[in-house]
C-alpha cells in the first residue's frame, strides 16, 4: 500500500560544484546565516571557496564535506524561514548518504551547524591521511547486482593479501568498490568477465568505506566521544543499518562504523518504501540521490532542492 510521508535525503561527496548555495544565500538571510556559522566554525572565510573556488581546492575531501553539509543546511534553512515550519512538521525521516549523514543529524537537530562542520572537517584530513595517496583507489560498477559485486570484490583481492570491500551499494544497478589500488585494478578487468556493463575507476583521493579506513574510524571514535549529541527530531535512517535510529548512543556507534562500513542506500530507499514514504527531496547540491531514488522504485516521488525556485515548490507543496 502506498504510504503518505516524507523523508528528507541529503548528498554525499562527488556532489559539490563550484558556486554551489550562492543563490540560496543571496535570496534567503536564514541560508546566508548557515555560511556565517561554517565560517566561523572553521575560523576562515570557507564560504569564498564555496562560492568561487578554486574547483580542485574545493574538490579536497576535507573540504568537500563540511562544504556540502552547509550547502544542504542552508537550502533546510530556507524552505523552515519560508514554510514557518520545523523539521518534524516537514518530515518523517531523514538520511544522508556518507558524509551526507552528518547533514541529516544536523538537519534533526542532533549535531548543531558549527559541530557538524568541525567533526567533518576532521573526518575529511582523518579519511586523507589513512591511506598514502595512490595506494587505494575506488571503482563503480554499472550493470551489477550486490552478489556479483561481491563475487567480484572477492576475486579482486585474490590472495588476501588486499583489500576490496564494498562501499556503496546505491541501488539502481550501481556498486562502489573499495580498496587498494592494486585490486581496484582487477576490478576493472574481473567485471566484464563477470557480465557487468561497465566498471568506472572514479576519481577519488582515497578509498572510502572499505577497512583501510580504519585510522580514521579510530580518529572519529575519539572526537565523537566527546560530541554532545541530542537524540533527532525525526528518525534516522542510518548508512550502516538501512533502519530507523533515534537513540544518540547508538547514533554515535555508527558515525563511527560508516566510516570502514558499507553505505547501505538501496537498503535505505527499501526501508523508507516500507515506512510507508512515497516522497523523497534531495536537500543540497545535485541530483545524485534523487536520480537513484526513482531508478530503486518508481513509486516514490523524487525531486531536488537546491535553488530558489526548488525552495518555493517545496514550499507550496508542504
Amino acid at each position: 500500500m502506498a504510504g503518505t510521508a516524507r523523508a528528507l535525503v541529503f548528498p554525499g561527496q562527488g556532489s559539490q560544484t563550484v558556486g554551489m548555495g550562492k543563490d540560496l544565500a543571496d535570496a534567503y538571510p536564514a541560508a546566508a546565516q548557515v555560511f556565517e556559522q561554517v565560517d566561523d566554525a572553521l575560523g576562515e572565510a570557507f564560504s569564498a571557496l564555496i562560492f568561487e573556488g578554486p574547483e580542485d581546492k574545493l574538490t579536497l575531501t576535507a573540504n568537500a564535506q563540511p562544504a556540502l553539509m552547509a550547502v544542504s543546511l542552508a537550502a533546510l534553512r530556507a524552505i523552515e524561514a519560508e514554510s514557518g515550519k520545523q523539521i518534524a512538521d516537514i518530515c518523517d525521516y531523514v538520511a544522508g548518504h556518507s558524509l551526507g549523514e552528518y547533514s541529516a543529524l544536523a538537519a534533526a537537530g542532533t549535531l548543531d551547524i558549527a559541530t557538524a562542520a568541525r567533526l567533518l572537517r576532521l573526518r575529511g584530513e582523518a579519511m586523507q591521511r589513512a591511506v598514502p595517496v595512490g595506494e587505494g583507489a575506488m571503482a563503480a560498477l554499472i550493470g551489477a547486482d550486490l552478489e556479483t559485486a561481491e563475487a567480484i570484490a572477492a576475486a579482486a583481492r585474490a590472495d588476501g593479501d588486499l583489500v576490496c570491500d564494498i562501499a556503496n551499494d546505491n541501488g539502481g544497478g550501481q556498486v562502489v568498490l573499495s580498496g587498494h589500488a592494486a585490486a581496484i585494478e582487477r576490478v576493472l578487468t574481473l567485471a566484464g568477465e563477470h557480465g557487468v556493463r561497465r566498471a568506472v575507476k572514479l576519481p577519488v583521493s582515497a578509498p572510502f568505506h572499505c577497512t583501510l579506513m580504519a585510522p580514521a574510524a579510530d580518529a572519529m571514535a575519539d572526537a565523537l566521544a566527546s560530541t554532545d549529541l541530542r537524540a533527532p527530531l525525526v528518525p534516522l535512517i542510518a548508512n550502516v543499518t538501512a533502519t530507523p535510529s533515534s537513540d544518540r548512543d547508538a547514533i554515535r556507534r555508527q558515525l563511527v562504523e560508516q566510516v570502514t562500513g558499507r553505505v547501505r542506500w538501496r537498503e535505505t530507499m527499501e526501508s523508507l518504501g516500507g515506512l510507508g514514504v512515497n516522497t523523497v527531496a534531495e536537500v543540497g547540491a545535485g541530483k545524485v540521490l534523487s536520480g537513484i531514488v526513482r531508478r530503486i522504485d518508481k513509486s516514490i516521488d523524487a525531486h531536488a532542492i537546491n535553488t530558489p525556485a526548488d525552495v518555493a515548490g517545496f514550499v507550496a507543496a508542504i
